[in-house]
């Protein structure tokens, strides 16, 4: 058996505490527990502790300093119990001591996956031009399970995705106004369906966008792609060759032909046959 001399608080840290044991006629530094720990045992001084009793004191200690890790972890966001496992394996945490803590925190309210979810689906709705399937992904990618990520993402409305969705498309115009109106749409339903908005608000949007169609835009871009191609291929080929090199060109590119038709007329001049 072993008495304790005295007990000191440490210097760094005001929750922790060093525990001195007489040794013959003096006294040695002999562990240190955080104070959850000491009150828990209530540690004093003149108290006698025998080799199993210390040895308990300390496995208790790995584990409350553990459990402090985990909650200073939980302090700057909130964590899915999966992302709390990777972060305490991460940290080196003894195995056996894992899945206490994350009961002991589940009991407590600090970890709790259904939360976690709402309040992700929320951000992403107030923050980011992002669709229910690209944030249900991202839960399951987090350690969610898919019912509760399903669920989640049920806060997304129908007026809400459509917002979203037209919101980033006429932004995407914007910088896109030099391709045809069909290889927008080609690749903005293709965009849409990356940032994970369901089929039937990217057909909606689409629609809309299609019925917004500006003639005189379109015929723009036709002409900016058409003299490129022209650039192009001028000084390989002749005049039929050329004109059928453009056609080629412009239709991949998504215009219709009739438009096509008026700029070979228009802008393709005959030359050497």
């Amino acid at each position: 058996m072993k008495k304790i001399s005295r007990i000191t608080t440490q210097k760094k840290s005001k929750s922790r505490y060093n525990i001195y044991l007489v040794e013959g006629d003096r006294d040695t530094y002999g562990f240190s527990v955080d104070e959850a720990v000491l009150i828990e045992h209530n540690l004093r001084k003149g108290l006698e502790l025998d080799e199993a009793t210390m040895e308990t004191l300390k496995r208790k200690d790995t584990l409350q300093k553990a459990y402090t890790l985990a909650v200073n972890f939980l302090s700057y966001r909130m964590r899915t119990i999966k992302e709390m496992n990777d972060y305490l394996v991460k940290k080196e945490v003894d195995e056996e001591h894992i899945d206490p803590i994350i009961d002991k925190l589940i009991k407590e309210g600090y970890l709790n996956d259904k939360e976690f979810a709402k309040a992700f689906v929320q951000t992403r709705l107030n923050t980011s031009h992002k669709g229910p399937q690209l944030v249900k992904r991202e839960l399951i990618e987090k350690g969610v399970a898919s019912g509760i990520a399903t669920e989640a993402v049920g806060m997304y409305t129908y007026e809400q995705q459509f917002e979203k969705a037209e919101k980033w498309v006429e932004k995407k115009i914007r910088s896109s106004k030099k391709d045809s109106f069909k290889k927008q749409s080609q690749q903005l339903q293709s965009n849409l369906m990356q940032k994970g908005f369901t089929q039937d608000v990217i057909q909606d949007v689409l629609q809309s966008f299609q019925e917004a169609k500006d003639d005189h835009t379109e015929w723009d871009a036709l002409v900016y792609q058409g003299e490129k191609l022209v650039r192009k291929h001028e000084r390989k080929y002749s005049s039929f060759e050329l004109k059928s090199k453009v056609k080629e060109g412009l239709y991949r590119k998504g215009f219709s032909m009739e438009n096509i038709k008026r700029f070979v007329e228009e802008y393709v001049e005959d030359g050497r046959d």
